[in-house]
């Protein structure tokens, strides 16, 4: 039996410099910070890294580096998504030499929705990868979409898959309706979507989340408060990451590098993806945001 996962793991970004070239130090300082903020593992490269905007040799370089770094202080989970079999294969692969302790893939576009097909695919990605895998149901376009129907007959079709990470409106639901009819070979299910819907999916038995990693330490302090049973303070915790959770959801990763840039860990917040730009009120609006944070950051801020 697979040991399992859960808790908190943020997707880490890409860090780059101001020419676009990737900044191995800065991702290094991400890496350091986030296991200092008391996070139960961490996930590279994902949708949050940029990752169909590097090749696949900076792919595997760049998993090695983020294994190297966390050193099996925390647990890793690669991300292995590609359209290409033999390259989720190789990516995988490239996990497990690192120390990782799962590889996310999600759901293949170019399979399609059906899910005999889907299941074909994970079995033989189960087969080569030397990892259990998850399987990303991220919503159109970046994936499929798929029910939770659909999913539930992927996850029986390969024995490979130990956990799911939901990303599809509404997430609560559909955790539920996947946990009602439970497979046996599914240790557990994680939300995603930035974070956003937390509270709902931890209630309806989510075992984790994977949120940016802009702000890990408020993710850690509400997992442990949902851990202990202390709801009042889950939904204190909530509320006051809100707005930053809201503007990422429209700035994606600008958010998240210029939170990290203002809070000392990297030095430039280059995007390779394209996507909304701040204005000088957007800048001013995420002053703002930051200053009410700022007591819940800690000593780790900066670090």
């Amino acid at each position: 039996m697979t040991d399992t996962i859960g808790g908190v793991f943020p997707v880490l970004p890409t860090i780059f410099d101001g020419s676009g070239g990737v900044d191995e130090r800065g991702l290094a300082n991400v890496v350091d910070f986030a296991i200092a903020c008391g996070v139960d593992g961490v996930v590279f490269p994902g949708l949050a890294s940029e990752y169909d905007l590097l090749t696949l040799d900076e792919r595997e370089h760049l998993i090695a580096l983020v294994g190297a770094q966390v050193a099996g202080r925390v647990r890793f989970v690669v991300g292995a998504s590609s359209g290409s079999l033999v390259e989720s294969t190789q990516l995988a692969a490239a996990g497990a030499r690192a120390g990782a302790a799962a590889a996310m893939v999600m759901t293949p576009r170019h399979i399609g929705p059906e899910p005999a097909l889907q299941g074909e695919f994970y079995a033989a990605l189960g087969k080569g990868a030397g990892l259990p895998l998850m399987v990303q149901n991220a919503p159109a376009p970046m994936g499929l979409g798929l029910s939770s129907t659909q999913l539930r007959a992927i996850v029986v079709a390969a024995d490979a898959i130990r956990w799911v990470k939901e990303e599809n409106m509404p997430c609560g639901q559909r955790i539920s309706a996947l946990l009602a009819d439970r497979p046996a070979t599914l240790d557990g299910v994680f939300g995603g979507a930035g974070g956003r819907y937390i509270t709902d999916e931890l209630a309806r038995g989510a075992i984790g989340t994977m949120p940016a990693a802009e702000t890990p330490e408020i993710h850690v302090a509400l997992m442990a408060a949902h851990r202990t049973g202390d709801h009042g303070k889950v939904c204190d915790l909530y509320e006051a990451v809100l707005p930053i959770l809201m503007m990422q959801a429209v700035f994606r990763w600008r958010l998240t590098k210029e939170v990290l840039r203002r809070r000392g860990l990297i030095a430039n917040a280059h995007t390779r993806a394209p996507g909304p730009e701040f204005d000088p009120g957007d800048h001013a609006e995420l002053t703002r945001i930051l200053a009410r944070l700022e007591p819940y950051f800690g000593s780790v801020a900066g670090a």
